[in-house]
């Protein structure tokens, strides 16, 4: 066999090793927010919810605003749960609502807000008229009628729900205990918060766009025009009128 029809072995090429797996998150991550990513897709959908209406933003929004707003009618519903029950134990036990303003009967995450403003109400409520008992029910009722009145849509009882929640957790700041003072006014503010979404539902900040200028109104009539007629006079030489222009 002739020496140029020999073929020699090819030598083996060396493979690029395989990327770590850090780094293949990190392409993930460059990849999911690139155009047309997943990550890129829902950022432009929460950046399209704010301008669209309810039937226009994309379902996976809907499903978490429904979803946060069960939570919090779960539990607005265990807390009411919670007050009702320790109502109708003190009912049945004397017949009448014996517990005082200052005293600490509620248990568990609603006594975090409940017992300092109890506390607070027994102690600026000494020289008044009205007792602690009165002005506690009268905080009750209010806080209900704001709830309510803003889930309903009404403007007055959403403005009562604001005030009714920056009193609240200036009371529980006021009469909390002083080792736990920012936890219980930071628990009564989440839980203010999250009845909120309850009592503030479909209110949103709108700016106010510049009012368009007023033009005056100009009001345009038809004119005749009207040629200026030729003047009549008479010539001499030809003997007869002419008509001058």
């Amino acid at each position: 066999m002739a020496a140029h029809d020999r073929t020699e072995p090819a030598e083996p090429t060396a493979e690029k090793p395989a990327p770590s797996r850090l780094q293949a998150l990190r392409n993930q991550w460059h990849a999911a927010w690139e155009e047309g990513g997943f990550l890129h897709q829902r950022w432009e959908d929460l950046a399209q919810a704010r301008h669209a209406g309810w039937h226009d933003i994309a379902n996976w929004i809907k499903a978490v605003l429904v979803l946060a707003g069960v939570c919090a009618v779960i539990i607005l519903l265990d807390t009411a749960s919670d007050i009702v029950s320790a109502v109708l134990h003190r009912l049945s036990a004397t017949g009448t609502v014996t517990a005082t303003p200052g005293t600490d009967t509620t248990s568990g995450l609603w006594g975090v807000i409940d017992n300092p403003i109890r506390s607070y109400i027994a102690q600026h409520s000494t020289h008044l008229p009205a007792p602690g008992s009165a002005i506690y029910t009268l905080w009750q009722f209010t806080g209900l009628i704001g709830l309510l009145g803003g889930a309903a849509g009404s403007t007055g009882a959403r403005l009562l729900w604001t005030g009714w929640g920056l009193a609240s957790a200036a009371m529980v700041w006021s009469a909390a205990p002083d080792g736990s003072r920012t936890i219980a006014t930071g628990t009564a503010t989440l839980m203010w918060a999250l009845a909120s979404i309850v009592a503030l539902r479909g209110l949103s900040p709108r700016r106010l766009d510049d009012p368009a200028p007023i033009t005056p109104q100009v009001n345009i009539y038809p004119a005749f025009y009207l040629p200026p007629q030729p003047t009549p006079y008479f010539d001499a030489d030809s003997g007869n009128i002419q008509h001058r222009r």
